[in-house]
């Protein structure tokens, strides 16, 4: 199961779409200057999207002020003034005290002032010290979700539904979050985030578009979005070609749950998935309208939204979603190889010692 819908989730759908796009000189495998081709087959085969350096901003403030003393300047204009400027130029390009603080206070403390900035323009410690505890958490919640489920029987049908859903959602979760690892490991390159805490969301627009499956979102968004979006903006106008877009995105998603279920579980399609992505295709543009008719003038506190948008997605999973997934008892088997997988471990450790 893992590894039948893992390869049709990886490579027939993403793979296949960034491959498209590559043909047309687009998405992440197009790349000017061309990436090698260990990468080139790393992003094609892998969920993944390579984070790209942001521009040299806080690494590089002497770069800027040291040749062009004209971007010192908050206009990019000269003064009338060069000498004191210069004088400025060389406080700046030391401890870049003027640079790290956006108020361009207390000059006259650099050393506190260069402590400041190292603070500011180095957070990637603290976020190295944040993901791996996340990780460490679901993968918890996950172990323990399984010893659960093998007792589902037991207990209520709503109740099991939400256990499916909080499933399916840390499978995937941990899934592609040991392909970041690994390929993290190996290339030493930061990745792109799969996931942005989807429990948080606000609404489905929020959902879809920032918080969930962000690397298969960016895939759609490039492959079905844009080229929907640019057509139809000849036909309906700008302003509302956003809306077939994002139907189209849909629709071609749920094509493709239907291919990575049939992939698992070898069972004819029901199309009960397809008409999922359907109905959210036709929800999320009915909100993008009232939200445009509204303007902001009628806005739900989070409180309210936040279990209004995951009720809904509960429901119509439970509704369209699950059925198929059960119906040919891919979370059984997935239990299973589980507990197979377990087994192996056990046999497999003792040897080592």
């Amino acid at each position: 199961m893992h590894l039948e819908g893992g390869t049709a989730f990886f490579i027939s759908w993403l793979g296949t779409f960034k491959l498209l796009l590559f043909a047309f000189g687009k998405g992440p495998l197009a790349s000017h200057p061309p990436i090698s081709i260990g990468r080139f087959l790393a992003i094609g085969c892998l969920p993944i999207e390579f984070q790209e350096n942001p521009p040299p901003k806080s690494p590089n403030p002497k770069f800027e002020t040291y040749p062009s003393p004209s971007k010192s300047h908050p206009n990019g204009q000269m003064t009338q003034n060069p000498p004191p400027k210069s004088q400025n130029l060389k406080i700046e390009t030391y401890p870049s005290p003027s640079k790290s603080n956006p108020n361009r206070q207390n000059r006259e403390n650099p050393p506190q002032k260069s402590q400041n900035s190292k603070i500011e323009t180095n957070p990637s410690p603290q976020k190295a010290q944040k993901l791996p505890l996340n990780q460490v958490i679901r993968g918890i919640l996950f172990v323990i979700l399984i010893g659960v489920l093998k007792y589902s029987e037991h207990f209520h049908q709503k109740l099991v539904l939400v256990l499916h859903c909080l499933y399916i959602y840390l499978t995937l979760e941990n899934l592609l979050a040991i392909v970041t690892i690994l390929t993290r490991s190996l290339s030493g390159l930061d990745l792109k985030p799969h996931f942005n805490d989807p429990y948080f969301s606000t609404s489905l627009q929020n959902f879809w578009g920032r918080r969930w499956n962000l690397v298969a979102h960016s895939i759609l968004r490039s492959a079905v979005y844009e080229p929907t979006r640019d057509y139809s903006a000849g036909v309906i106008g700008r302003e509302w070609a956003p809306l077939p877009a994002v139907f189209g995105s849909f629709l071609v998603s749920g094509l493709m749950h239907e291919h990575i279920y049939y992939c698992m579980g070898r069972v004819r399609p029901t199309w009960e998935v397809t008409w999922f992505f359907v109905l959210h295709g036709v929800c999320l543009p009915v909100e993008i309208i009232l939200k445009k008719a509204l303007k902001g003038r009628c806005r739900l506190p989070r409180v309210i939204s936040m279990p209004l948008t995951l009720g809904f997605m509960v429901v119509t999973s439970y509704w369209l979603f699950f059925p198929q997934f059960i119906r040919c008892k891919a979370d059984v088997r997935m239990l299973q190889e589980y507990g197979e997988f377990a087994t192996f471990l056990k046999n497999v450790i003792p040897s080592f010692r």
